[in-house]
Formats: structure tokens, C-alpha cells, sequence
């Protein structure tokens, strides 16, 4: 059964996010100054659907401790530029090689709880005929999946975006569910150096919002992704404002459509300063903004924030991670992490069948890395230079 979630907008308000209120005036219409006495009437929301309870269950699955989430969602012309720089034609046995070579390393789901998948990877299997999710499932990984279709210029705004995707979601959801899939990833993008305005604020929120109802009504736990790019030369500081601003209106607009908070995860930049500003932040400094955002900003209710890795290095991602872990937090802070897991994959693997293992053993140390990171007990003692180095794309912080 669907339980009622609510939560106060402000200490000064009287309306509740969970219920609609209405103040109903009796008495005459016309304009006086006589003041007519009213009645507040309530009207409660049957939450979500019969997926409740799994809902919760998956997501406290993902969310549990020393794991978190490996991406390899990317779309077929960004994993064919991933294949470019160790030389690979991007062609679908390619795309398909990598993928196995990830999800079926022995002995990753000590360290991942989910991994979510592209469309493609979602229907194939390993070349033996194993099911890509049956591989996930036997290591209690839970498949995930991709569902946003891009973004597009968005009319009216500061040469900002909006992504794409709402018409057939809910059908395709249902298939995605009858695949194996249990969770669903959707991203868009907020660009500081473009405003951000008003209007691509609220165009995130409520895309955001209204996949998130969707996915939860076709039983697929909903990843909120509305990433902050790290474009600009701004101050950290202007970066907390404005995230601060962004996941305000999520949490309004996913209370309207009447989204389980329990049965959500988030997927948040961590609150850094511009790529091109001249000073650099500290992995304490960027946990201390980043916390402070996510405890005005995020119900308890809420079970895991797992945080892109953006344009920082392996080592980056994992030493900001685990300053996050330091002292006990409401929720699960983890990881949802795409080159910050692949970097040192791939260069060790350079499509060479021989190098296979040894590329899955270069998977595990990154997983391990991060695993105590979201522990709170990770030491960069020891790692490899390699692994120091940043990937940051303007316009893309995946």
C-alpha cells in the first residue's frame, strides 16, 4: 500500500508539500471590506503505485554500504569516442567486448550495487549468450537504464538546454522493467556561465519531476540528475548558490507530482568551484559546501546521493568522496561514477583480449578505491599518476 510522505515547505508556511490545500471562502463573491470567514480543505494523494514497497527495497539495495554505482550508459557516439582513444573502429562488437570486459569482472559486486546500462547493453549478452542482467544479478548488482533522449537548445533561454525524452517513457519504462531493469537514470544540465535562468531552472525541475513519476509508476526507482556543468570561472561559492536554487525547485516540483522521496536516489555535482577559476578548491572545502547544500536542500527521507564524478581525476572523485564520509550523514553518499571507474580500464585494456583481466583487475582497485571512499577510510597513498590526472570537457562533466 502507498503511504503519504510530507514534508514543510518553511516553518512560516501552512501549506504542505504531499497534499494539496485550498482555502474555500464562504459567503457572498462581491468585493467588500467585510472579512468572511474560511475553511481550509485538504486533500490527501494516494502516492505512486502497487511498486512502492520494491521501489523502496531497490533502492535501499543500491544504496548500501561501501558500494555504489558503476555508468557505462554512455550513448553509442560517446562510447565510440571512448573506443577512438585506444585505437577501436566504433562498431557494435566493439561496444559490446568493452561492456563484457566490465560486467563480468569477478568479484565486482563487493564493490557496485548497480550499474546503469545503455539501451543497447540493456538487450545484449556476452558472447557466450549470458545475459547482460542475469551477469549484474548473479553479483546482487542491480541493472539500470538509461532513459532521457538527449538534450535540445531550449527556446527562450540564455543559449541554455532542456532534455528530451517524456513521449513514450512510460511504455518504454514497461519494457525496460519486463528486461530486467530495475532503476532508471535521466540527465539534464543547469550552465552557470549562461545564467542560469529562470525558465531552464524550471524546464529541469519539472522534465525531472514528471520522469521520475513515470518511472516510479512502471517500477523503476528514479536517479534525479539536474548536473550543474563545471564550466565558468566562478567562485565555489557561486556554484552552492545556484545548486542550492536548482534542487529547491526539484524537491518542489517532485512533492507536486506526487514522487516517494524513499523510493528515489539523486545524482548530484559535488559544489566545486569553475573549471577555469583560478584557485582550487580542497577535497574539505568542496565537502563542506557540498554537505551543506545537500542538508538545506534534501529530505532525510531520501536514501543515497550518488555523485557524478564531473571533469575530476580518479583520485579527484574518490579524495572528495571520502571528505564526505567523515562524519555521519542522513543519507548514503556514494558514487555514480562513468570515467572515474573507465580511465585506467581502458588504457590498460587497448582492445587487446590478452589485456582483459589485467583491465579487470584495473575495474576492481577504482571500485575498491571508492568503496572505502564512501567508508570514509580511502588514503590516495600509493596511486598511480595516471589516476591523478583530470578528463574535464567543457560542456561535459559526465
Amino acid at each position: 500500500m502507498a503511504t503519504t510522505s510530507l514534508v514543510k515547505l518553511n516553518a512560516a508556511s501552512s501549506n504542505w508539500i504531499g497534499q494539496h490545500s485550498f482555502t474555500q471562502r464562504t459567503g457572498s463573491s462581491s468585493s467588500s471590506s467585510v472579512a468572511f470567514p474560511t475553511r481550509r480543505v485538504s486533500l490527501p494523494v494516494v502516492r505512486a503505485s502497487s511498486y512502492v514497497d520494491e521501489l523502496v527495497q531497490t533502492a535501499k539495495t543500491i544504496a548500501s554500504p561501501g558500494r555504489g554505482i558503476l555508468a557505462i550508459d554512455e550513448s553509442n557516439a560517446t562510447c565510440g569516442k571512448r573506443l577512438a582513444s585506444i585505437g577501436l573502429d566504433n562498431t557494435e562488437a566493439n561496444r559490446q567486448a568493452y561492456r563484457q570486459l566490465l560486467l563480468t569482472t569477478p568479484g565486482l559486486g563487493e564493490y557496485i550495487s548497480g550499474s546503469i546500462l545503455f539501451e543497447e547493453t540493456l538487450y545484449q549478452s556476452t558472447t557466450n549468450g549470458k545475459k547482460f542482467v542475469d551477469c549484474l544479478r548473479e553479483q546482487n548488482i542491480v541493472p539500470g537504464i538509461k532513459v532521457d533522449k538527449g538534450l535540445s537548445p531550449l527556446p527562450g533561454s540564455n543559449n541554455e538546454s532542456w532534455c528530451q525524452g517524456l513521449d513514450g517513457l512510460a511504455s518504454r519504462s514497461a519494457e525496460y522493467y519486463q528486461q530486467g531493469a530495475r532503476f532508471a537514470k535521466w540527465r539534464t544540465v543547469v550552465s552557470i556561465p549562461c545564467g542560469p535562468s529562470a525558465l531552464a531552472v524550471k524546464e529541469a525541475a519539472w522534465g525531472l519531476a514528471r520522469y521520475a513519476a513515470v518511472s516510479q509508476d512502471n517500477g523503476l526507482v528514479p536517479i534525479v540528475e539536474p548536473e550543474i556543468l563545471l564550466d565558468g570561472d566562478h567562485p565555489i561559492e557561486r556554484t552552492l548558490e545556484v545548486a542550492e536554487r536548482v534542487w529547491a525547485e526539484v524537491f518542489f516540483y517532485l512533492a507536486q507530482n506526487n514522487v516517494v522521496f524513499e523510493g528515489i536516489l539523486l545524482k548530484p555535482s559535488m559544489v566545486t568551484p569553475g573549471a577555469e577559476h583560478k584557485e582550487k578548491a580542497s577535497p574539505e572545502s568542496i565537502a563542506k559546501h557540498t554537505l551543506q547544500m545537500l542538508r538545506r536542500r534534501v529530505p532525510p527521507a531520501v536514501p543515497g546521493i550518488m555523485f557524478l564524478s564531473g571533469g575530476q581525476s580518479e583520485v579527484e572523485a574518490t579524495l572528495n568522496l571520502n571528505a564526505m564520509n567523515q562524519s555521519p550523514n542522513p543519507w548514503h553518499v556514494s558514487f555514480s561514477y562513468a570515467r572515474a571507474l573507465q580511465n585506467s580500464v581502458l588504457k590498460t585494456w587497448q582492445g587487446h583480449p590478452e589485456n582483459a583481466e589485467a583491465a579487470q583487475k584495473a575495474l576492481l582497485v577504482r571500485a575498491k578505491a571508492n568503496s572505502l571512499a564512501q567508508l570514509g577510510r580511502y588514503s590516495a597513498e600509493g596511486e598511480d599518476e595516471e589516476a591523478k590526472k583530470g578528463m574535464f570537457v567543457k560542456g561535459y562533466t559526465y
